[in-house]
């Protein structure tokens, strides 16, 4: 009888460009949307409205780079400092930091014998890279990558904001604020679920979360709006 094999599809692999992606295009859709939305209830012009757009697309598409670029550089420092330390250690005292890999293994479970065996082995295949993966909590998979996040975070934000700026062109004059909020409420529900699905969480849950914050920003910038517009 053939052996069936059982294959797990998890998905931690996509956590570090998903988190990226999911931000940027979740920002941009707000943001840019609650901002067109408060200029507009402000009573501001079609022209004023798309220039107000496109400053904030702009703006915001550079500041999620430079804001993911800066703190993915942090991460990025703080593990070259820790993997510099744990060689200089592994360098000058390699038995205390063998017991000390294997005190980890026997915390998770393995008998005192086994884990300074699998301390041992695993210290003469590769002693950075098992400090790295099990006292540090480094991996390949999540790996800081300044330069990906950058730019994940800044075309995500750029596509997300295009879909309320371009609604804002083509809608209506006398509907404008009720069809840019109501058709980037869609695209956030829309997006939520999309990362929810990618990812294997609820997608319900997700999608109402984003919904949620996406309305009460449009809702405080229209109210803004409509206040400063009024007593100008």
């Amino acid at each position: 009888m053939a052996r069936k094999t059982h294959l797990e599809r998890h998905r931690t692999d996509r956590i570090g460009w998903l988190r990226a992606a999911v931000l940027g295009a979740n920002d941009g859709i707000v943001s840019t949307a609650s901002l067109l939305v408060g200029v507009a209830a402000a009573s501001a012009g079609r022209n004023e409205l798309l220039v107000a757009g496109v400053a904030g697309l702009v703006a915001g598409a550079m500041s999620m780079a430079a804001g993911e670029y800066v703190s993915v550089s942090s991460q990025s420092d703080t593990e070259t400092a820790d993997l510099a330390r744990e060689r200089e250690e592994l360098r000058t005292q390699p038995e205390v930091e063998q017991r000390e890999l294997a005190a980890i293994y026997e915390a998770r479970g393995l008998t005192p014998q086994l884990a300074a065996q699998v301390a041992e082995q695993l210290s003469t295949h590769d002693a950075l890279g098992a400090h790295a993966r099990d006292e540090l909590g480094m991996s390949d998979m999540m790996a800081a990558r300044p330069v990906q996040a950058a730019l994940a975070s800044c075309l995500t934000f750029t596509a997300g904001a295009l879909l309320p700026l371009l609604t804002a062109w083509l809608a209506p004059a006398n509907h404008l604020v009720l069809t840019v909020a109501g058709i980037s409420l869609v695209s956030l529900v829309a997006l939520g679920a999309f990362a929810a699905q990618a990812g294997g969480a609820p997608v319900a849950k997700a999608a109402g979360r984003v919904a949620f914050w996406g309305t009460l920003a449009m809702g405080l910038t229209a109210g803004v709006g409509k206040l400063f517009g009024t007593v100008v």
